[in-house]
């Protein structure tokens, strides 16, 4: 006989396996705490990095004003100290320019409401400075062009900034359907020199305009004696409720408002608490009183 068949045959006995490393399944009521804490987690982190991604695109935001800045410097250097023109001006109450030689000469063209390209923009006295059109659009500008009716279109505006009336604004235009000199009510210093009062650290140059008011290419703002309560151009809110300006010397600053800045066109009331941001922006301008001689636009009460 085979001496294999005398062998017993091992017998294979199952052991319990310890509780600390049987695999349990999730109840419904832990998945759900767990389900839970994700949401307000994600509910406390949202906000946070929405703020962060907001300063990322403001500090974009500032680094374009501070190139436009420098090309309106170099500008007045290769112009004998002369600032740049800043003579597009509407004076249309529908929108449609009423004195065509005003887009002529400026440091920049066109309408941001309804331009569909940069041409205007590649026009300007400044583009040859710095030939890059993105560096005239806010990144936190969400705002699109719009027909000549009126109709929003789905494409992104090319300009999101505006140039003060204080820095060679047109001067002495009489506008033809209110009568009223609009360089009278908008002094404004032609040289880089000049500029005294206010000095070059507080005078702005460059602003990022409200959405709402954005037209032409220049920052307009009524004369002392000429009714505090309106904004005719309103600066923008997109940056957590404020606003970017350069300035005259170059840099660069970043302000809050006290109260939202709104508007869907120009002259705008100032909203309650809104006074002190008002005369904050009109501070950083030249003011001089209107001559007694002008006449504030119809629906503005001195």
């Amino acid at each position: 006989m085979n001496s294999q068949c005398n062998k017993t045959r091992p017998v294979f006995v199952r052991r319990p396996v310890p509780r600390h490393v049987c695999g349990r399944a999730f109840t419904i009521i832990e998945l759900l705490v767990v389900i839970a804490i994700i949401i307000i987690l994600a509910a406390l982190l949202l906000p946070a990095l929405a703020r962060a991604k907001e300063e990322g695109r403001r500090a974009n935001c500032m680094s374009n004003l501070r190139q436009l800045n420098l090309c309106w410097h170099m500008y007045a250097t290769d112009s004998g100290d002369v600032l740049c023109p800043n003579d597009w001006i509407d004076t249309g109450s529908s929108g449609t320019p009423v004195i065509g030689d005003m887009t002529q000469s400026s440091w920049c063209l066109g309408d941001a409401r309804t331009d569909t390209n940069t041409l205007y923009i590649q026009a300007g006295l400044l583009f040859p400075y710095d030939r890059s059109p993105g560096i005239y659009h806010c990144p936190s500008d969400m705002s699109t062009i719009q027909d000549a009716s009126g109709n929003p279109l789905p494409l992104a505006r090319n300009r999101s900034y505006n140039m003060s009336q204080s820095v060679n604004g047109y001067p002495m235009l009489i506008d033809p359907q209110t009568a009223y000199y609009v360089g009278a009510n908008q002094p404004c210093f032609s040289k880089l020199s000049s500029i005294t009062n206010p000095t070059p650290s507080k005078l702005f140059v460059f602003i990022d305009e409200n959405e709402g008011t954005l037209e032409d290419d220049q920052f307009g703002y009524p004369m002392v004696n000429q009714g505090q309560d309106f904004w005719w151009d309103m600066p923008s809110n997109r940056h957590n409720q404020g606003a970017d300006l350069s300035f005259a010397d170059g840099h660069v600053e970043h302000w809050k408002w006290q109260v939202p800045m709104l508007a869907t066109g120009p002259f705008v009331s100032v909203a309650p608490g809104g006074m002190n941001d008002y005369k904050r922006v009109g501070n950083a301008m030249r003011q001089i009183p209107a001559s007694s001689a002008t006449s504030p636009p119809p629906g503005i009460v001195q």
